[in-house]
């Protein structure tokens, strides 16, 4: 509401925060470049590139921590808007994760009746899927970004997806899921499908 002279006058209850902030360590072997809300993470396995140019927040090094501190600020924020602070921060943890460990996601092939096929070409980053409910359809999916699969060496129906980007990875294991969907059917009775059973990182601790 408005207030008789103009001024913007908040709502009863509603509470304004000059400034709040979130502050993570860089892990070692990690090193970030930071320019105008972009961020350039690079580590033993790679890099990856975030953009947060479209969030109103500020990127940083703390002041005297020889860039090995980062700073996520925002100005003049309340409710629910102060969330983005830990969505960028998470984003860019995640990130380090990748560039260190990489990210492995495992799917197991369900079915009842109609064994499913599954074809993994164009070197590691396309998934064929043939016979599933029987239909002769071949269902298509490729791998995003830096995505990878490869069938498992000790299980029965399972692949393994793994990459350094786990927006990639786990985009990926939703297209191949959502792929398979059962339509028109009792979802609770065909069960068929690919399923993510196991998410964890390439380089085990």
């Amino acid at each position: 509401t408005r207030g008789s002279r103009g001024a913007a006058v908040l709502r009863a209850g509603a509470m304004k925060f000059t400034q709040k902030r979130q502050t993570f360590d860089i892990v070692d072997g990690v090193t970030f470049a930071i320019k105008s809300r972009a961020v350039k993470v690079t580590g033993p396995r790679g890099s990856l590139e975030l953009s947060f140019k479209h969030m109103p927040i500020d990127i940083f090094f703390e002041e005297g921590s020889d860039e090995r501190k980062v700073v996520v600020e925002k100005w003049f924020t309340g409710g629910k808007a102060t969330a983005s602070i830990r969505t960028c921060v998470s984003h860019m943890e995640n990130a380090m994760t990748g560039v260190t460990k990489g990210f492995e996601y495992k799917m197991r092939f369900v079915y009842s009746h109609f064994p499913i096929n599954v074809s993994i070409t164009n070197g590691a980053k396309r998934v064929e899927i043939r016979n599933f409910l029987g239909e002769k359809v071949i269902r298509v999916v490729d791998a995003l970004k830096d995505t990878t699969v490869k069938r498992s060496e000790d299980v029965k129906d399972e692949i393994v997806l793994s990459g350094n980007d786990i927006d990639a990875v786990s985009r990926t294991c939703a297209l191949i899921q959502n792929i398979c969907a059962v339509k028109n059917k009792d979802i609770r009775k065909f069960l068929d499908g690919i399923y993510v059973s196991a998410k964890s990182t390439v380089v085990k601790d």
